[in-house]
């Protein structure tokens, strides 16, 4: 690899900006969900799951050219775990730009997580990427494409901050990326949210930039992302109540980093309430005291807050399984509704 003075720290380090030329792509674990690397033989299931459906309402593409880019994103990828150079390789990028492709499994609702593994997941449910990785910006999209039948379940809040948190660790554990991005089209509202709440933040908007084939106009195509230093999976994580696999590339590190971010902000919470004036005269009791309450309410709230993010013993080993949370139950739940109105449908 070439070395070149890596522009983002200042510091006149140097470091490559060239991606390796093979890769080994990991498995990664979840807790609805396993990922496995992707395989040119999953295509033939993304068909039989009906993963093409309203494409043109989730990505934007319509399902023909949605369904020809997964097949040129997996043999990408497959591509790059072969070794076999982008440009040689028949479906390469005149910028050497490189795509991983993970198949998404569920997990076993009653597991253990040292059982789990591609062997013992069950069901195939759709696929997750990272595409258009660019080595000299350290920037990729992130996009997952499920079966019709899993849409809306949770099984992307499962999988994305995961594949996140493996993008952004650094090399060779990770890819050592400094952005992720998605883009979503302007009707797709629900995943616009859910990325929200996973920690991207809106950065642009291509006006037109999709046709709406439903409604037969054009619509709007939403960007967002998220940075190295910004991105916090554990803070994603809790959000939906799921724990840290600390197993998972990156994520050890990524718990570190949580925890200082935690005492630094407890440490700042606590400066600013020692710092607030106290008033002493007598012509001042009521002040003091409307101050008093200020200080206690303003510390109860920033402690709920703090505390908020620590609901689960990430490091405890009697710590509760997620099992039952809300978005376990939502697809379970959903999945049994359609079970019971197909079961009322033959009779």
């Amino acid at each position: 690899m070439t070395a070149v003075v890596d522009g983002d720290s200042g510091e006149g380090t140097a470091r490559s900006r060239e991606l390796p030329s093979q890769i080994t792509i990991p498995c990664i674990q979840g807790e609805m969900v396993y990922l496995r690397p992707a395989s040119v033989g999953d295509l033939a299931s993304m068909d039989a799951l009906d993963a093409y459906v309203n494409a043109s309402g989730v990505t934007g593409k319509d399902r023909v050219a949605e369904r020809a880019a997964v097949q040129a994103w997996v043999r990408r990828s497959q591509a790059w775990v072969d070794g076999i150079e982008s440009r040689k390789s028949g479906i390469g990028d005149p910028e050497s730009r490189r795509t991983i492709a993970w198949a998404m499994l569920t997990v076993p609702e009653e597991h253990e997580d040292e059982t789990v593994n591609e062997h013992t997941a069950t069901e195939f449910i759709g696929m997750i990427f990272l595409i258009d990785i660019d080595g000299w910006a350290r920037s990729a999209r992130i996009q997952v494409i499920l079966g019709k039948e899993y849409r809306g379940r949770g099984y992307s809040r499962d999988a994305m901050p995961r594949v996140m948190t493996y993008g952004f660790a650094d090399e060779p554990e990770g890819l050592g990326l400094h952005r992720i991005w998605v883009a979503v089209p302007e009707k797709n509202t629900r995943s616009y949210s859910v990325y929200q709440s996973l920690g991207f933040v809106p950065s642009g908007t291509s006006r037109d930039a999709l046709w709406d084939e439903a409604n037969n106009k054009y619509q709007d195509l939403n960007v967002l992302d998220t940075l190295v230093d910004e991105y916090d999976p554990v803070r994603a994580m809790d959000a939906f109540g799921m724990h840290v696999i600390t197993t998972n590339p990156g994520m050890e590190k990524a718990l570190l980093l949580h925890q200082h971010s935690t005492a630094i902000r407890k440490q700042a919470l606590s400066d600013t309430i020692a710092s607030q004036p106290e008033a002493h005269s007598d012509e001042a009791q009521d002040e003091t005291t409307m101050g008093d309450k200020m200080k206690s309410d303003s510390a109860r709230i920033a402690q709920d807050n703090i505390e908020s993010e620590n609901t689960w013993p990430y490091n405890s080993t009697e710590r509760n399984k997620s099992k039952k949370a809300w978005w376990r139950r939502l697809g379970h739940d959903r999945m049994s509704s359609r079970n019971a109105n197909d079961s009322q449908q033959e009779e």
